[in-house]
């Protein structure tokens, strides 16, 4: 109907193929079009076998039931559901297949041996991979590109010995891991790990991260079902899990035999969040100091406090909407933002601090210090805040540096640090566009070996540091600059 090749869905009733219920909604149209009229509360058989409540994502090959209003894992007695699987799965094979034959004759012809741009009149290799949208799922796919270009992390990951999951009679078969499914047998870093290992091969087709996916919806319930997510919050539920698999070992190996074989992170650059380190906290993990004093005694409570990444709210004089009659005014930068994070403030009643020294709530003032900068800052600008019935997105452009970030007047002991070691880099910005949490759409800019590329879903195209300074960020990736002798400090 729409011409839409996104997330087609197909009707296990009739066969009619229609853009999914999360693109524009018209295989939800035909199934309520197919309805029987009812003009009696009793349903016969025969009614019940014409009205197409089961449809199939031909991208996943989950099935879905409008009854049920749910992906659903039943089949019937002779299988039907899952030969229309395999069939899908053959044409999918098949066309790939041909593709690629193709695609290698053209390369051969050619003298070819990867994907190739125009770039500023040259001609150049483009090896990155985009992921597949398996139905608003971009916020998971700004993220999972994010990540994969930072290095350290990333080839942890690579480098982990692969899991099989299954033997036996399922060996080499496909899982389909759905709400109804009891399966534990589910493994989010060997899945991240398949996924991270996808990306950057040169492939000329999209990944897509279905399997990933479903293990998220089995260990992360708050992501189930198809509708737009957060994306700062599913990093941190994937972080907080990806670190407590970790810490229980993996495919039969201690943890901390795994953490020995990476020479790269050495114990003492570890950060303890929720037991034992692991390669999530030795890489993002840094430690704040959280000072409060008492107003009326003077009493000073210090607390440290791990984190992973940073929330910075954007300061109230930057957040106004401005006319184009009126004057621009002063732009916000980051420094802004960490400056309102990190300066002293007092708490307002509904925060009263419990004076040890006075035995009652007081009036007190609050500080942060940064007692240990991570090798990876992630900051988190927050956009969405809520208002008296609804959350508003903060549309205001924050300008961040992609060079030279300097951490240093913000550090609990400044004086311990060397010349270049509070000095980041930007590798990675996570987009929101769009005006609501529940909507929009993400999208991800990353470099890669001094290229900046754009990850738009299955799209990724090459950019350059103009576009992505211009960008309004949601969620920031610094690196840790490596000391070099004899470089000057920028």
């Amino acid at each position: 109907v729409c011409r839409s090749n996104k997330s087609p869905w197909v009707c296990l009733t009739c066969s009619s193929v229609h853009c999914g219920r999360y693109v524009n909604g018209h295989a939800k149209k035909h199934y309520e079009d197919a309805q029987v009229p009812m003009t009696n509360h009793k349903k016969t058989e025969k009614q019940e076998k014409v009205q197409h409540t089961v449809c199939m994502d031909c991208s996943s090959y989950s099935t879905y039931c409008y009854r049920c209003d749910d992906f659903v894992v039943n089949d019937t007695k002779l299988g039907l559901v899952q030969k229309v699987r395999e069939h899908l799965q053959n044409l999918e094979n098949s066309a790939f297949t041909s593709d690629r034959h193709r695609k290698r004759k053209l390369l051969e012809n050619s003298s070819l041996n990867s994907k190739l741009l125009k770039v500023n009149g040259s001609t150049t290799a483009l090896c990155a991979t985009g992921l597949r949208n398996l139905g608003n799922t971009c916020f998971m796919n700004a993220i999972l590109q994010s990540l994969s270009n930072i290095q350290q992390f990333c080839c942890y990951f690579k480098e982990l010995p692969a899991v099989e999951l299954r033997n036996g009679k399922t060996a080499g078969r496909r899982t389909y891991h759905t709400r109804s499914q009891g399966d534990n047998n589910v493994s989010l870093v060997e899945e991240f790990r398949k996924t991270l290992c996808a990306l950057w091969q040169g492939s000329q087709t999209a990944f897509s991260p279905e399997s990933l996916f479903y293990v998220v919806w089995k260990i992360m319930p708050n992501f189930r079902g198809y509708q737009q997510q957060d994306a700062h919050e599913f990093m941190r539920y994937l972080l907080d899990h990806l670190h407590l698999e970790l810490q229980g070992g993996f495919n039969g190996v201690s943890r901390s035999v795994i953490l020995q074989e990476n020479s790269n992170l050495s114990a003492s650059n570890k950060c303890c969040i929720n037991g034992a380190s692991t390669v999530v906290t030795a890489i993002f993990g840094g430690i704040l100091q959280n000072e409060v004093n008492c107003l009326i005694c003077g009493t000073e409570s210090r607390k440290f406090d791990p984190f992973l990444d940073l929330s910075l709210d954007i300061p109230s004089q930057f957040r106004n909407k401005r006319s184009k009659n009126q004057e621009s005014g002063p732009m916000c930068t980051l420094r802004d933002c960490l400056r309102s994070f990190t300066d002293l403030e007092e708490l307002d009643e509904t925060e009263l601090y419990m004076c040890h020294k006075c035995k009652k709530k007081q009036k007190s003032t609050k500080k942060f210090w940064i007692q240990k900068l991570p090798k990876v800052l992630c900051l988190h600008l927050k956009r969405f805040h809520w208002t008296a019935y609804l959350r508003n997105k903060v549309d205001t452009y924050v300008e961040f540096p992609l060079r030279g970030l300097d951490m240093k007047c913000y550090l609990l002991e400044p004086e311990n640090s060397g010349p270049e070691s509070c000095l980041y880099d930007l590798v990675a910005v996570v987009v929101h566009h769009g005006s609501g949490v529940g909507s929009g759409h993400y999208t991800a800019y990353a470099a890669h070996e001094g290229r900046w590329f754009h990850f738009n879903d299955s799209t990724v195209t090459l950019t350059d540091e103009e576009t992505v300074g211009k960008a309004k960020a949601y969620i920031l990736f610094y690196v840790e600059r490596q000391a070099r002798p004899g470089t000057d400090k920028l």
